[in-house]
């Protein structure tokens, strides 16, 4: 297990409470298509301990996690609350029967998993649910690349594809969340790639994944140099994602964040892609500079997921203290 150091994380937008005997204690869990991060602290900068397994089956991966806050709890204390930031398709709307469930998804064995039942059972009666992506987007808005501007994109390159936006103001009205690494793209000139998405073959996910990465060429992006011909490729694709959220959900800032993009060596190649494409229609990005500022890294690194767990945790704690119980509090 592994024992937190000391967070980089700031406080940003939501000033903490002074510590005292009966703060609150909150768990936080993101579940990603490759690993699963468990964690427990006071607030997403004080993390008492942290543990990461890896996603494999759904009874193997959350009886892992029920076990870690088990222990947690007798070590710690009680949690007041619980964030659940887990990857998709997810059903989020409370009064639906399959709430807190996955639905069709490409992660094999995945599909229908009920995610927060055993959680419920065994870990914390209150919960609230979002997607990973989401949870990281919450995070680095609050505390880490978004903290000077009013909204922010947060595209997650893994496994998967996904997107969430900071603040999310649909989330209450929507019947469900953005799933925007299946958007259909035109085709880069001469890829022939069939794309490994068991649903659409060739949409964003299935050509520009980490999944579709190592189908194409056999290896992780990181393992591959700058000059290799995947740069230029998944970077046209994820350029082209970019200038579709700035075309239909402007925001004033994009980070691109996620396992593949880890080491920032493709961020040139999606910016450089997304001002071609968008072809000099929004002429405050058709600047060199400007799309610098525009579309960059995560603040946080691979710490945005969980510190959005943590952040649903505790705002569904501020929100509704002991009165929601078995409710999803929005932000």
């Amino acid at each position: 297990m592994e024992r937190a150091a000391d967070s980089p994380l700031t406080s940003g937008r939501a000033p903490e409470s002074p510590a005292s005997v009966a703060e609150p204690l909150y768990g936080g869990i993101e579940g990603g298509g490759t690993k699963t991060v468990c964690a427990v602290g006071y607030s997403p900068d004080r993390v008492l301990e942290r543990v990461v397994l890896p996603t494999s089956d759904p009874d193997s991966t959350l009886q892992r996690a029920v076990e870690f806050f088990s222990a947690a709890q007798r070590a710690h204390g009680r949690l007041a609350a619980l964030g659940v930031a887990f990857f998709g398709p997810l059903e989020l709307r409370a009064d639906r029967p399959a709430y807190g469930r996955l639905l069709d998804t490409p992660k094999p064995g995945w599909s229908g998993a009920d995610v927060l039942r055993s959680l419920k059972r065994h870990v914390c009666t209150q919960i609230v649910i979002d997607t990973d992506v989401a949870a990281a987007a919450l995070a680095e808005w609050r505390l880490g690349a978004g903290r000077d501007v009013s909204s922010l994109a947060y595209v997650t390159v893994g496994t998967g594809i996904g997107v969430g936006f900071a603040p999310d103001r649909l989330k209450d009205i929507r019947p469900f969340h953005p799933e925007a690494g299946h958007l259909p793209t035109r085709r880069a000139a001469g890829d022939a790639f069939a794309g490994v998405c068991p649903f659409h073959g060739d949409c964003l996910e299935g050509l520009a994944s980490g999944s579709a990465i190592h189908a194409r060429w056999g290896e992780e992006l990181r393992a591959l140099p700058v000059d290799h011909p995947a740069y230029r490729l998944i970077g046209g694709y994820l350029g082209r994602l970019a200038a579709s959220i700035a075309l239909l959900a402007p925001v004033e800032r994009i980070v691109f964040g996620g396992g593949v993009l880890a080491d920032g060596r493709m961020l040139p190649f999606i910016r450089s892609a997304a001002r071609d494409c968008l072809g000099g229609y929004h002429a405050a990005l058709d600047d060199t500079a400007a799309m610098d500022l525009y579309i960059g890294s995560p603040a946080l690194g691979d710490r945005a997921g969980i510190a959005g767990a943590l952040l649903l945790a505790t705002d569904a704690w501020a929100r509704c203290g002991t009165g929601c119980e078995g409710q999803n509090p929005r932000r």
